[in-house]
């Protein structure tokens, strides 16, 4: 169900199990909240779609099966917290443990990314915005989603041509 690719500039090339057509949602994975941003069909552009608060899992099953159906999901990028040299640490195993459970319950393929500095990136542009910390807070995971998905998006375009 999962693959091995840890995303990046360093592996560019299409992902054999993410459909290249079709919407595709990105997952950045927290233990408290999960922020998710949706592709077009098109896989050009991803837009920043919610900020989920984590319940249990099978609450949470039921909320991610429900964007799937809803969104006509057809792959999910799961963010990949890697140390900035590169290698995994715990965060990752997590990711990758949410990431199989995510596409079990789908029942999707999915790939995984490096989501090193959307976070910060997120804080920066809403930062940008003039906006309280507490509206940051509140729009930061799904802003990351979305900085994390147009990476992702931004490489498979590079890469086809």
């Amino acid at each position: 169900m999962s693959d091995s690719s840890n995303g990046g500039p360093e592996s560019a090339a299409p992902s054999p199990t993410v459909p290249r057509r079709g919407r595709l949602l990105g997952l950045d994975y927290g233990t408290v909240r999960v922020g998710l941003a949706v592709s077009e069909e098109d896989q050009r552009v991803a837009v920043p779609l919610e900020t989920y608060t984590r319940r249990n899992r099978e609450q949470d099953a039921r909320h991610l099966a429900a964007v799937v159906r809803d969104y006509r999901i057809v792959g999910l990028v799961i963010g990949l917290p890697l140390h900035m040299g590169g290698e995994e640490g715990q965060k990752a195993g997590e990711a990758r443990r949410f990431g199989a459970w995510a596409g079990g319950v789908a029942g999707l393929p999915i790939t995984f990314w490096d989501e090193r500095l959307s976070t910060s990136q997120a804080d920066e542009h809403l930062a940008a915005a003039n906006l309280k910390p507490k509206k940051r807070k509140l729009l930061r995971d799904k802003i990351a989603a979305q900085i994390m998905l147009q990476s992702y998006l931004d490489s498979q375009q590079q890469s086809s041509r």
